[in-house]
């Protein structure tokens, strides 16, 4: 079973009520939700804030669309455990939205191989001798975050633990592109920022910036993975 290609399909076969557009970005921001409230111990504003907007998000799904959406998180789980991989740009683009959704389009994932072999080697040599304590990464438009996992799939094939090595802080003007590149990451194990904003405008300072536009990936927040 091409468990990537079951997301498309099921995304497709809920469309109807809502869009797959709508579905796809409502299935992203409640995986996201879920996964940063849960590196939360103390429940405060922020936490209840979002957590009214997943309860906001979700309650438009009946119950056997709810399964469906929990299926495809399944999928999504399954199909990460091969390595990293830009799975929700594909399905994205997969699902016909890219020319319909504000112009967007996602780099296809080989290219993105390609760009961060071509970016890194230098840093990982360093890293592996020791020169280099991380491998951090700021990448200004993360969009569904293929850069960063290329990233890292270049990474391990080069025999390094991407878990341990990389250190990164994407950010992105749209909150979906923002929790696409959230999700696929901590669904990953790594360290990681995940930053909603302008970067040109509003760069991340870790001392001025909102910590409402702010996603902390479970490895980041120090929980085990």
């Amino acid at each position: 079973m091409d468990k990537r290609e079951e997301i498309v399909k099921t995304i497709q076969e809920m469309a109807g009520r809502y869009s797959a557009y709508e579905i796809f970005t409502d299935w992203i921001r409640c995986l996201a939700l879920s996964i940063e409230q849960s590196t939360h111990l103390l429940r405060d504003e922020r936490w209840e804030s979002r957590e009214q907007e997943y309860i906001d998000t979700i309650k438009k799904y009946s119950d056997e669309e709810k399964t469906k959406i929990y299926k495809m998180t399944a999928y999504l789980i399954d199909t990460l455990e091969d390595g990293p991989d830009d799975v929700l740009g594909d399905v994205y683009m997969k699902s016909d939205m890219g020319s319909k959704a504000a112009g967007q389009f996602f780099t296809p994932f080989h290219l993105s191989v390609l760009t961060a072999k071509l970016g890194l080697m230098e840093q990982i040599q360093a890293y592996k001798i020791g020169k280099l304590e991380k491998i951090e990464i700021n990448e200004p438009a993360c969009g569904g975050g293929a850069m960063i996992l290329a990233a890292a799939k270049v990474l391990q094939e080069s025999g390094v633990n991407y878990q341990e090595a990389m250190e990164v802080v994407a950010q992105d003007l749209d909150w979906k592109g923002v929790y696409m590149c959230y999700v696929q990451l901590s669904l990953l194990g790594i360290s990681a920022i995940c930053v909603q904003g302008d970067t040109l405008s509003s760069p991340y300072d870790p001392e001025r910036t909102e910590k409402g536009h702010l996603l902390k990936t479970p490895r980041k927040a120090g929980m085990i993975v």
